[in-house]
C-alpha cells in the first residue's frame, strides 16, 4: 500500500508553481485547503529550470516549493522533470534528438524528444534524478517519486540501430536462430552479418501506420523499443532507490497507449499510475475495461490515477465539459476499479502554450466560485470522510479477460486477413457484454495465474507464446472454463505460423482445426444459428468481420453459419477436456449473443452479477478488504434511477445512511454500500 504515510485516498493533482508570480501562491495554498487537496505532483518538467547549463544546478525554487507544500500540510508526488530535455543539451548534444520513421532527425522542441538510446540523455537523466533523491530523501512532504511523464515515441537513430543488434544478439544468440525466427529467405533478405540489420523504418521495411514487408522484423523492434524507454526508467529508478529505498517509484501510464508493454513496465513499478482522458462519447465500458487492465498490470494491486480533467480537455477535437456530477462520478469510478489516489492534470490552469485550454481546480477567473471548484471541494470533503476504509482492497473477481501488447502488435503488424480487425475493439466488446451483465472481471496478461479464476476469456489470440498453450490446457483440465475466438493461435512469439491446422497449439483443448478464414467487407454479415435452444441462447445472431471455416474433432457443435458456401460449418463449438470446458466463437458475433453467451457460461459456473436488475446506464464495481465487501453502484444516466439493493441492510459510506430494499440513485450518482 503506498497511502502509508497519509493514510487516505489521495486528492491532489499536477502544480506548476513556477510559471506564476509568488504573489499567486498565498492564493494557491488557501484554495487547496478550501478543495481539501493533500497531494500535488511538483517538478514535472523543470529539468531546464533545475538545470540550466551543463555543469549547473539549481534546485532552490523547488527547494522553497517543498518546504512550502510542507508548512501549509500538502504532501507531494515528486517528478524528475526528465520527460522533455533543456534547449541547451539539444544544441550541445545532438545525439538526444530522435529520428523518425521517415528517417528525419528532430529539431528540438515539444517533449518526449529524447531518444532513448542516447548516451547523453541517460546519463544526465540518471544524474538528475539521483541528485534529487539525494537532495529530498529525508523531506517529510515526499511521498512518491514520478518519473519522466508519459513514456512513449520510437527512434530509429544510429544509437538505435546500433543498440538493436545488441539487443538482437542478446535475444537469438546466432544470425542462423535470427534468420530462422525472421523467415529472412522471403525476398532473398538473409543477414550474414550483425551490421547488415537497419531499423524497420520507412527507409526499410515499412511503410504507413502498421504496414511492414517483415512481421518479425517489425514485432521485434517494438520489442526494443518499449525495452529501451524502460531501461530509462529503470535507470532513474535504481538512482532514486539509492537514496530513498522505501520510498515508492511510479510514473504515469496512458491505459491502453499501443507503443509499450505495459505488463512488463510494470515490473519495475512500486505501484502503477495512469492518466485517464475518456471523451464525452467513449463508452463507459472502455473505460472501466481499462481501469481494470491497469488494476491488472500487478496482479490486482490498486493503481495511482495520476491525471484526470476536472471539466474540459484540449487536445481532442471536440473538447466537451465534463457535466454537472460527472467529474466526481468518473472520479468513483476510478476508486471503484482500484484507485487509491484522485488527482488531476491541473491544479491551476495555464496561461499560455497548448494546454491553456485544459480544465484545472483553479480557473483563469482565479477564485472558488465556480462550478468546477465547488464540485472538486465537494469530492475533496468526501475522501477525507472515506478515510482509509477501502485502501489496498480488491476485486474478488472469478472472471479473467486476457490482454497481451505482443499479441496487439502482431495483429496490427499482419498483412491480413481484414484491416478492420482492430484487437482492442474485440476485447472490449466481450468485456462490455460482461460489464452489461454485472459481471467483475479482472484484465490480466499471459503470465498471470490461471487459478484464481472459473472463467477465463481470451479474444483473438492470434499469438500464442511458449508454454503458454500448455497452461490453459492446464486451467481446462482441472475444471475451468475457457473461451477464445476466431484468428487465434495462428502464430508463435516470432510471427511465424504454426502448420498443421489452425488453431496450432490451441486445437487440442479447443477441440476443432480451421481450413480457411474468411474476411467479410464492412457491409457483409453471415448468421449464427444455434442448433437447439441454450439457456439464454436460441434462434440467430449477426456475425462478421471475420469467419473461420472450421471443423470439429471431438467438440460438441452448438451454432452453425447460416449463409455462404459454409453454411452449416461450426462457428460455436464446446470442448470438454479433463473436468473443464474450452469454447471456440469462430466469428466476431453481435452484442445480444455475446451478452446470452456470457451470462450463460457464468450461470454454469455460478458466478452471479453483483447486482441483479440494474438498469442500462447503471455501473456496479466491486473492492474486497479481508472480511469487508464495497459495493459501488454509479449512475451514468442523467436521470434518476430505481435500484433494487436487496433485503441485506447496507450503509453508504458517503452519506452513512443505512439502505435496503429498493433505492432512488439521482442522476450521476454513487453509492459505497458496505455489508452490515
Amino acid at each position: 500500500m503506498i497511502n502509508t504515510k497519509l493514510p487516505k485516498i489521495w486528492y491532489g493533482g499536477d502544480y506548476n508553481p513556477e510559471q506564476w508570480e509568488p504573489a499567486i501562491w498565498s492564493e494557491d495554498e488557501r484554495m487547496f485547503q478550501l478543495a481539501g487537496v493533500d497531494v500535488a505532483t511538483l517538478n514535472v518538467f523543470s529539468w531546464a529550470l533545475n538545470q540550466p547549463s551543463e555543469d549547473v544546478y539549481d534546485f532552490s525554487w523547488l527547494d522553497e516549493q517543498m518546504d512550502r507544500m510542507s508548512r501549509t500540510g500538502v504532501y507531494v508526488c515528486l517528478a524528475t522533470s526528465t520527460g522533455a530535455h533543456p534547449a541547451w543539451m539539444a544544441k550541445r548534444h545532438p545525439d538526444v534528438l530522435r529520428v523518425d520513421r521517415m528517417g528525419r532527425k528532430r529539431a528540438f522542441g515539444g517533449r518526449h524528444n529524447s531518444c532513448p538510446n542516447s548516451p547523453t540523455y541517460r546519463q544526465y537523466s540518471t544524474r538528475l534524478a539521483g541528485k534529487l533523491a539525494e537532495r529530498y530523501k529525508d523531506h517529510p512532504a515526499l511521498v512518491i517519486w514520478h518519473i519522466s511523464n508519459e513514456y512513449g515515441g520510437y527512434c530509429y537513430c544510429d544509437n538505435c540501430a546500433a543498440a538493436f543488434r545488441v539487443w538482437l544478439k542478446e535475444r537469438y544468440k546466432t544470425l542462423d536462430a535470427l534468420n530462422r525466427a525472421w523467415n529472412t529467405r522471403f525476398w532473398g533478405h538473409t543477414f550474414y552479418d550483425w551490421d547488415e540489420i537497419v531499423p524497420p523504418s520507412e527507409l526499410s521495411e515499412e511503410w504507413g501506420h502498421n504496414r511492414t514487408n517483415f512481421q518479425g522484423i517489425s514485432l521485434d523492434y517494438r520489442r526494443f523499443m518499449s525495452n529501451s524507454l524502460l531501461e530509462c526508467y529503470k535507470l532513474e529508478y535504481e538512482a532514486i532507490k539509492e537514496f530513498t529505498p522505501d520510498i515508492p517509484v511510479t510514473t504515469n501510464l496512458m491505459g491502453l497507449y499501443p507503443e509499450l508493454d505495459y505488463f512488463e513496465w510494470a515490473k519495475y513499478m512500486d505501484v502503477v499510475s495512469w492518466d485517464n482522458y475518456p471523451s464525452l462519447d467513449t463508452p463507459v465500458s472502455l473505460t472501466a475495461m481499462t481501469h481494470d487492465l491497469m488494476r491488472g498490470l500487478k496482479h490486482g494491486q490498486p493503481f495511482m490515477l495520476m491525471e484526470q480533467t476536472p471539466s474540459q480537455q484540449n487536445w481532442q477535437a471536440y473538447n466537451s465539459l465534463k457535466r454537472p456530477g460527472v467529474m466526481r462520478l468518473w472520479s468513483y469510478q476510478a476508486v471503484a476499479r482500484g484507485a487509491d489516489t484522485v488527482m488531476f492534470f491541473q491544479l491551476r490552469r495555464s496561461i499560455g502554450a497548448c494546454e491553456k485550454y485544459h480544465g484545472a481546480l483553479i480557473e483563469h477567473v482565479g477564485h472558488e466560485h465556480t462550478r468546477v471548484f465547488r464540485e472538486c471541494a465537494q469530492l475533496g470533503k468526501e475522501l477525507q470522510g472515506l478515510a482509509d476504509s477501502i485502501l489496498d482492497s480488491r476485486s474478488g473477481a472469478r472472471v479473467a479477460i486476457v490482454y497481451d501488447w505482443e499479441n496487439r502488435w502482431a495483429i496490427e503488424l499482419s498483412s491480413g486477413p481484414t484491416v478492420a480487425l482492430d484487437y482492442v475493439k474485440e476485447v472490449h466488446k466481450y468485456y462490455d457484454a460482461l460489464f452489461k451483465l454485472n459481471i467483475a472481471v479482472d484484465m490480466i496478461g499471459v503470465d498471470a495465474d490461471l487459478s484464481p479464476y472459473d472463467l477465463v476469456i481470451a479474444p483473438v489470440l492470434y499469438m500464442v507464446k511458449p508454454g503458454y498453450a500448455g497452461r490453459i490446457e492446464e486451467f481446462v483440465e482441472g475444471g475451468g472454463t475457457f473461451v477464445t475466438t476466431f484468428f487465434s493461435g495462428i502464430v508463435n512469439e516470432n510471427d511465424l505460423v504454426a502448420t498443421g491446422g489452425y488453431p496450432g497449439e490451441l486445437r487440442k483443448v479447443t477441440g476443432i482445426w480451421a481450413e480457411e478464414i474468411d474476411a467479410l467487407f464492412p457491409d457483409q454479415s453471415n448468421r449464427m444459428e444455434m442448433r437447439q435452444a441454450w439457456g439464454e441462447l436460441e434462434g440467430s445472431y449477426s456475425c462478421g468481420l471475420l469467419c473461420d471455416l472450421i471443423h470439429a474433432e471431438g467438440a460438441e457443435v452448438l451454432a452453425e453459419y447460416g449463409e455462404d458456401f459454409y453454411k452449416g460449418m461450426p462457428v460455436l463449438t464446446r470442448n470438454r477436456y479433463g473436468q473443464g470446458t474450452a469454447y471456440y466463437v469462430a466469428s466476431s458475433p453481435e452484442a445480444a449473443f455475446l451478452e446470452g453467451f456470457l451470462s450463460n457460461l457464468c450461470q454454469d459456473k455460478e458466478i452471479a452479477p453483483l447486482l441483479a436488475d440494474v438498469p442500462r446506464g447503471v455501473e456496479t464495481a466491486l473492492r474486497v478488504k479481508g472480511e469487508s465487501r464495497y459495493l459501488f453502484v454509479l449512475n451514468h444516466l442523467a436521470d434518476e434511477a430505481q435500484i433494487q439493493i436487496g433485503n441485506q441492510v447496507m450503509r453508504d459510506l458517503l452519506s452513512g445512511e443505512q439502505i435496503k430494499g429498493q433505492v432512488s440513485l439521482p442522476g450521476r450518482g454513487v453509492l459505497i454500500l458496505e455489508s452490515m
